[in-house]
């Protein structure tokens, strides 16, 4: 049976991050791919130039109309903007109750445009975050949801995958790519086990997207695993082969991507 995949997420004109690189995600690790944009946004390897808010309405009806007629195995939530989109997404999910949620939870972009209102940090800690099969934070969107200093240290990091698993989180992927050092370790914590995902840092600036890409390859992935455990490290392990291959791709004067179909060309 084909695993249907859909993403929530803002569009990134460079190809690199956002739905694009879900849906190459999903297209690369043998899934169905569908989108829900909720924001357009002009972007490149360079940086984000601008951004587009879609309407909470519009954002409701692509749900509806992806929910109303195709199964949905797993949601994957990316770029969000804003509590108004929050606060449909929660109840278009909360009302389609897909079985498997993923929520990457986007605040700034690699160059360091705001892509979610601070504002709105509340909005996704209340709403979405206990909806949430999974998050996906980095260090520093980990302590804007718990309104601490980012963590300097693994023993920091499990810490405050703690704290959001006590503020409702199912499941959290501390990620660790912000830790100084050769290797970019990551912590998945859980209410009764915590499993550390060691990696060494690969020499590449072209990391554009990788956020994106390992929450939605997260998604394509838990309907084909037994647990969180086993969709993580082979979710790392694709995603540490798409950052080796990504100078192939020749993208850009800035970031650039990950090369999502390194196994195929």
């Amino acid at each position: 049976m084909t695993i249907h995949t859909l993403t929530i997420a803002g569009s990134d004109s460079g190809g690199g991050a956002g739905i694009q690189a879900d849906l190459k995600t999903f297209s690369a690790l043998g899934t169905y791919g569908m989108s829900v944009i909720t924001a357009l946004t002009a972007q490149n390897t360079q940086g984000v130039h601008g951004v587009q808010v879609v309407s909470p309405e519009f954002i409701a009806a692509q749900c509806d109309a992806v929910f109303s007629d195709i199964r949905v195995d797993a949601v994957k939530m990316g770029m969000l903007g804003n509590a108004a989109t929050i606060a449909v997404v929660a109840e278009r999910l909360a009302h389609y109750q897909p079985p498997i949620i993923v929520l990457d939870t986007v605040m700034i972009a690699k160059g360091g445009h705001a892509l979610l209102d601070p504002a709105a940090v509340n909005a996704l800690r209340e709403q979405l975050l206990p909806m949430a099969s999974i998050i996906t934070p980095n260090l520093p969107e980990a302590a804007a949801l718990l309104a601490c200093a980012e963590a300097q240290s693994e023993a920091q990091m499990r810490q405050q995958g703690r704290e959001l698993i006590a503020a409702g989180a199912q499941a959290v992927l501390m990620k660790g790519g912000h830790l100084g050092g050769e290797s970019c370790p990551d912590w998945l914590i859980t209410p009764n086990d915590e499993v550390c995902f060691p990696a060494a840092r690969i020499a590449t600036r072209h990391t554009h997207g990788t956020g994106c890409t390992l929450s939605a390859a997260l998604t394509a992935l838990r309907p084909q695993c037994a647990d969180w455990v086993e969709t993580v490290a082979k979710a790392k392990a694709w995603l540490l082969l798409a950052i080796s291959e990504a100078e192939r791709l020749e993208v850009g004067h800035g970031i650039g991507p990950v090369h999502h179909f390194h196994q195929w060309w």
